[in-house]
Parts: structure tokens; C-alpha cells; sequence
């Protein structure tokens, strides 16, 4: 018989009591219980890329990872030639000129780009801004830093844009931090040029770090973006990019991030003490990955595309409203009357017709009458899941 643990009186930082396991993290939990009892759910939640990248890609890896002195620790920054790599994308997509020595921070993914700029910046009663609906990381880390955590509304009848007219009725004094996200998610809206230079100029007028977290601009959208496109938004902006969704690479976990060489070097401070780099051979293979021609991008919305019409079925058989003009690798709808919170509807699908969908009110309150499909799923499934749903509705 195994012995029981006893904590006695061993209590938690008190950082993990203002934090809470992050919803797909036990939502997977239950449907892995579900397909163990023979359910055989179909997820439509995660967004986790289930396409490979390029062969090129994977050949470089393999490559280099058989050569016997490319295994050990690596440089914090990254390899000079992947950061020459990013440099180059971000000149051939977006217009924007990055000093590859000084102006880029490859990282572990995003979503550690958040915890390091958060640290970075962020003293405990500081404040900082983040959008309601948005990704919960953004909540989450600013509470495990102690920051003071202030939501903005993001509502469909304005774009799912930030109202400035109530962004400047706000106590300003003490924000330190503004999240934003566009290509947003998860509600899919686009941002425009005009937008990203409210952004800054709003940044600059108040002294507030403007962060981008810009991981969707090349699904389904034909025009990439970066805030850093405008001028005098390196002086007060960072952006966070990655490969994750861009090249399907989401377990590469190969990210970067863009803004002077201050903002950068800060943040270096955090993450050189956190972490040991990345491995080499994949940053080659991330080098080649960021390669890739037009061509290949289109090969990859062309089958988005198609999830894209049948994920739009699927909200149709629902009953809900979308915009069609949503970018990125979800559809945002919004859910009929008849149900009272997008959780309700979400626990119904996935209880009585086996498919998971994610309920908008994770992304915050803006978001309660929402619900999220995810375009990582093949069409088969996708029309297997609009068959399931058509039995119960």
C-alpha cells in the first residue's frame, strides 16, 4: 500500500493562490477520461497546429542534429544566424529594418516572452492593461508578478478594437504595461495600419510599453502587419512573434521577440537566468523554415480554407453569428438567446454529441456569449463533428 504524503503545515507561495490551472489544462484532463471510456471526442478547442512544417524543415533538423558537437549548451540570444533569419523575415513580410544584434530576442515560445517581459517591467502594484476578450496568459502572469491587472473592453459593434475614448478616462498613473493582439484572438479581427498608430501614439503620450503579440498575422490574412511598421513605435513598442502557427511548429517552441536594444536588453537580464537557450539543430531548422516562399503559405490557407467553410457550418447548425471577415486560425461566434452562457452551450455539445468546443467566457466577460472552433482539425473530422452536432440540435 503506498504511504500517503503528508504537507502538514507547508502552504504555497501566495503568487499560486491568485492563479488557478490553466482551463485547457484540465479540460484535456477530462476529455482524455472521456476518450478513455470510449467516447471518442473530437477537439475543436486547442489551437496546436496538427500539420507537419516542411520536409526542408524536418531535413534540416535531422541534419545538424547528427553532427556530434552541435548538442550542447547555446548562446542566450540565439545563434547570430537565426537572429540574422528573423531580421530577414521581418524585412521581407513586413517592411520593418531589425539590427539582428541589438533589436531581437529569440525565445522559448510566446508564451514565455510574456512571463519575461512581465518581469521585466512589471513591479509588484504596478499596473497593466489587458484586453477583455483576451488570452488568459496575459491575466495570469501579471498576477503572478503582483501586478495590478486592469481590463479593457474589447465589444464586436467597435471591431473588437480598444475604445481610446475610455482607455483615456482611466486611472493611467501606475499602468506600466498595455497587452494587445492583432491578429486578435480569439476573436479573428484584423488590425489596420490607423489602429497600430493610435496604439503608439496612446504608448508614447503616457510613457505605457505598447507589447503586440503577434503570432497569427499569416493565416488567413493576406496582410501581414507589425506594429512596428509605424514610426516611433520601437520606442515605446515590443513584439512578440512565432513560428508555432506561422509554420507549424507549435512543440518547437521557437518564438521571438522585436524592440530596441534597452527594452531587449532587459528583458535578456530575465531570461538568461531562467533558461540555457535552445538547441541548435532546431534553430537551424527554424532558420529554414523562415525561408519559406509565398507559395508554400498559400498551400497552407488553401486548407484552412476549407476547415474555414465547414467550422462556418458548424456555427450556422448552432445557431450563432459570426463575422466572415475573422483572420487567424479560429472562428469567434457569437451563441444564440436561447442559451444562457457560452459555457452551457459548450458542456452540451461536448456531453451529448462528443465534440469539444471552447466557451468564449475563458477569454474574459466580453467573451461570456461567445464560443471559439479551432481550424486544427481535419476536414473528416470537421464533417464528422457537423454531423454529430446536426443529431442534437
Amino acid at each position: 500500500m503506498q504511504k500517503e504524503n503528508k504537507v502538514f503545515k507547508i502552504t504555497p507561495a501566495t503568487r499560486v493562490n491568485k492563479i488557478s490551472e490553466y482551463y485547457f489544462s484540465r479540460k484535456l484532463k477530462e476529455i482524455a477520461e472521456m476518450n478513455n471510456a470510449g467516447k471518442n471526442v473530437i477537439s475543436l478547442g486547442v489551437g496546436s497546429p496538427d500539420l507537419p512544417p516542411s520536409d526542408n524543415v524536418i531535413n534540416v533538423l535531422c541534419e545538424h542534429a547528427q553532427k556530434p558537437d552541435e548538442h550542447g549548451y547555446q548562446p542566450y540570444v540565439g545563434i547570430p544566424e537565426l537572429r540574422q533569419a528573423f531580421s530577414n523575415w521581418y524585412k521581407k513580410w513586413y517592411n520593418v529594418e531589425l539590427d539582428p544584434r541589438t533589436e531581437i530576442q529569440p525565445l522559448i515560445g510566446s508564451k514565455e516572452g510574456i512571463l519575461h517581459i512581465s518581469m521585466a517591467f512589471l513591479n509588484a502594484g504596478d499596473s497593466v492593461l489587458i484586453p477583455d476578450p483576451g488570452y488568459p496568459t496575459y491575466s495570469s502572469v501579471s498576477n503572478l508578478v503582483g501586478a495590478n491587472i486592469i481590463t479593457y473592453q474589447l465589444i464586436e459593434e467597435n471591431g473588437w478594437y480598444p475604445d481610446f475614448g475610455q482607455l483615456e478616462q482611466l486611472d493611467l498613473s501606475k499602468v506600466k504595461l498595455m497587452w494587445v493582439n492583432y491578429p486578435n484572438m480569439p476573436t479573428g479581427a484584423n488590425a489596420d495600419r490607423e489602429l497600430f498608430k493610435r496604439l503608439v501614439d496612446f504608448g508614447l503620450k503616457h510613457q505605457i510599453v505598447i507589447v503586440n503579440d503577434n503570432p497569427y498575422s499569416f493565416i488567413l490574412n493576406d496582410t501581414p502587419l507589425s506594429i512596428l511598421e509605424i514610426p516611433g513605435a520601437k520606442d515605446i513598442c515590443i513584439e512578440l512573434n512565432s513560428m508555432s502557427k506561422s509554420h507549424n511548429m507549435p512543440g518547437w517552441r521557437m518564438a521571438m521577440l522585436a524592440s530596441n536594444p534597452k527594452f531587449v536588453e532587459w528583458v535578456l537580464k530575465v531570461k538568461s537566468n531562467v533558461d540555457s537557450g535552445q538547441f541548435k539543430p532546431m534553430q537551424y531548422a527554424a532558420i529554414e523554415a523562415l525561408n519559406a516562399s509565398r507559395e508554400w503559405h498559400d498551400h497552407m490557407n488553401s486548407i484552412y480554407r476549407k476547415r474555414r467553410r465547414l467550422a462556418g457550418e458548424i456555427m450556422d447548425t448552432l445557431g450563432c453569428t459570426f463575422d466572415k471577415n475573422q483572420v487567424g486560425m479560429f472562428l469567434w461566434g457569437k451563441i444564440p438567446n436561447e442559451f444562457k452562457s457560452s459555457e452551457v452551450l459548450s458542456d452540451k455539445i461536448l456531453y451529448e454529441a462528443n465534440v469539444f468546443i471552447t466557451p468564449g467566457f475563458i477569454f474574459g466577460n466580453s467573451g461570456a456569449d461567445y464560443i471559439r472552433i479551432s481550424l486544427c482539425c481535419k476536414e473528416e473530422l470537421l464533417q464528422e463533428a457537423l454531423y454529430r452536432i446536426k443529431q442534437i440540435m
